[in-house]
């Protein structure tokens, strides 16, 4: 079958490990069953592995991809949720303190076939698209389970996303006005703040203003680049739910605004099997739909990543296979 995979990790330019060529079709273990994929979307997790972050030698090659939809051998459509709990496991997947990723241990989506559980499949909602539906396990479940269960909010509040382009970004915003929270963000550029406005932000800010007043919840996706104003925007009490960390893992502390402040910082990693099934509820109560930048096959693969890594992306990169 046809595949993108990294045999060999390059840091320095993690492109350049991008191999887009033949991979043998999976074989599928006990409750296990294989997927013909009709879309994956693409990830900066995609782009780390590139780089071999998170992903040994000894693991390659690697198919990259940790989300998907697509049929399975009865006809079903479903998607695939990503996060791969070891054998006996039970409760919150994403605990597990040794679960995975597809491609991470296990082979990725970005091939004809993906193997996986028969437990992390999730029937695909009738009014999603492929496209659309390959875009919700890993950014709309990553935003869903920050603004929910982590984000301490039990009733409308102000909630600060950091960024708008990007997948987790762009689909915070979208979330946290579904459940009915005021919106700002903040973009670099017009376009970009643009964007943020038509997904449905209220206001977006450039990097670092001054806001209007402080706010309950920030949506932090992006690390050193934007971690102080993260904390200087919050409200006595607040809350900063922290994904990822695009622009670097080490941000300056500021314990003493953390403290003195009583701030709450909350680490958040994907999520449940059943928050996906809540964030796809969601989505069909009340018609939102994820942006997609385009639509790609393998051949046009490389120069969308391209793209993705360089933030040069409004929304989601698509690929089907």
């Amino acid at each position: 079958m046809r595949a993108a995979f990294v045999e060999a990790a390059n840091p320095a330019d993690p492109l350049a490990a991008l191999v887009v060529g033949e991979r043998p079709d999976p074989t599928p273990g006990d409750g296990w069953v294989n997927v013909r994929v009709r879309a994956a979307s693409v990830n900066h997790h995609d782009v780390w592995s590139l780089r071999g972050v998170g992903l040994q030698a000894e693991r390659m090659p690697m198919i990259l991809g940790t989300d998907a939809v697509g049929t399975t051998a009865d006809g079903r459509e479903v998607l695939v949720h990503a996060v791969i709990s070891s054998a006996g496991w039970s409760g919150d997947e994403t605990l597990d303190p040794r679960r995975s990723l597809l491609s991470e241990q296990h082979q990725g989506t970005f091939a004809e076939w993906v193997a996986v559980p028969e437990a992390n499949l999730v029937d695909k909602p009738a009014g999603l698209s492929w496209e659309e539906a390959a875009c919700v396990p890993t950014a709309y479940l990553t935003a869903f389970r920050m603004l929910t269960r982590d984000s301490g909010l039990w009733k409308p509040g102000t909630v600060l996303v950091q960024g708008t382009s990007g997948g987790v970004a762009s689909a915070a915003i979208q979330v946290a006005k579904a459940l009915g929270h005021r919106v700002w963000a903040t973009a670099r550029s017009e376009a970009k703040r643009e964007f943020g406005l038509a997904l449905g932000a209220d206001e977006v800010f450039e990097p670092g203003a001054r806001l209007p007043e402080r706010v309950d919840l920030v949506v932090e996706t992006v690390g050193e680049a934007t971690w102080s104003h993260s904390l200087k925007s919050l409200r006595p009490g607040g809350t900063v739910v922290v994904c990822g960390a695009t622009s670097g893992p080490n941000p300056p502390a500021d314990l003493n605004r953390v403290f003195f402040l009583q701030l709450r910082v909350i680490g958040s990693t994907m999520g449940t099997r059943s928050e996906l099934e809540g964030v796809l509820s969601l989505m069909e109560r009340t018609g939102m739909r994820p942006p997609i930048d385009r639509v790609v096959g393998f051949d046009a693969l490389p120069a969308a990543m391209a793209a993705l890594g360089a933030g040069e992306v409004l929304g989601k990169v698509v690929l089907t296979p």
